[in-house]
């Protein structure tokens, strides 16, 4: 039986490079759908477009406008296919409006995998048993973001603090992280994970939906089976936006993913 995810981002061909699809209320999160959740399903029309070479390698997605739950469209162009990798571009639309524009690159992450050179470690985390999970999320942040459910995430205990009314004041999170009904992760569901945990700002104390300008995500990897780690961390705050990388290491302790987002602050709520 398909996954929550496998069903929520599927398409179906519509002609001549246009492939349709149904956005998942469950996937919603402040004034829109999660980019990540719509980035894996521009990325499943992308693949589909694309035979041998079912991997994306780079992303690059600029959000142009929310997008609601129901009917949408991808427009899939590839723009050069070659031996190893090709690039295609991807519109999703609803009605007469784009909603993402996306340039990526696609390729196969079987070939070569075995060429790590990796210096970078591995973050620390708790234990699982010692995060906290995200049913422990105060009820208006649940309210805003039903996406919680869709997803098991266990927090680090120090990056929590604004669930409490005491948030740390460092623009960190850090969370263990596995899909509902224990749906393995793979390429296209690393898309979603570069964009799943709360925006860093919950811990500057500015909670709030913080839509996302542009985002590039970096696949280096297909994912080990298991629980993921991933952080998210800050270093320029300024302006009205804000950066966000995110590194996600797999259980077999590789980095698989990595993405930079740059995203608007979220706006203070108005007084009643």
């Amino acid at each position: 039986m398909p996954s929550v995810f496998d069903k929520t981002t599927a398409v179906t061909p519509d002609g001549d490079g246009r492939y349709a699809a149904e956005l998942d209320a469950g996937w919603v999160v402040g004034g829109g759908l999660n980019g990540g959740y719509l980035l894996s399903l521009m990325g499943n029309a992308m693949r589909a477009a694309l035979p041998g070479k079912p991997d994306p390698l780079v992303v690059s997605a600029y959000f142009l406008g929310a997008s609601a739950p129901g009917a949408a469209t991808v427009e899939v162009d590839v723009r050069r296919s070659g031996g190893s990798t090709a690039t295609v571009a991807a519109d999703l639309r609803q009605g007469d409006d784009t909603r993402i524009t996306v340039l990526a690159t696609f390729g196969d992450l079987d070939r070569n995998a075995g060429d790590v050179r990796t210096t970078a470690q591995p973050f620390e985390l708790p234990p699982i048993e010692q995060c906290v999970p995200n049913t422990m999320a105060p009820p208006e942040v649940r309210r805003i973001a039903p996406l919680m459910d869709r997803f098991d995430m266990r927090f680090h205990p120090d990056h929590v603090g604004w669930a409490v009314g005491q948030p740390t004041g460092e623009a960190v999170m850090s969370a263990w992280f596995k899909l509902e009904d224990d749906r393995e992760p793979d390429p296209i569901s690393l898309l979603l994970v570069v964009d799943a945990l709360p925006p860093v700002t919950f811990n500057l104390a500015k909670p709030g939906w913080a839509p996302t300008l542009e985002l590039t995500a970096h696949v280096r990897a297909k994912p080990a089976p298991g629980w993921l780690r991933v952080r998210h961390q800050s270093h320029n705050v300024a302006g009205g936006m804000f950066e966000e990388d995110c590194e996600v290491w797999d259980s077999a302790g590789r980095l698989v993913a990595q993405s930079r987002q740059l995203a608007l602050l979220p706006r203070p709520a108005p007084e009643a």
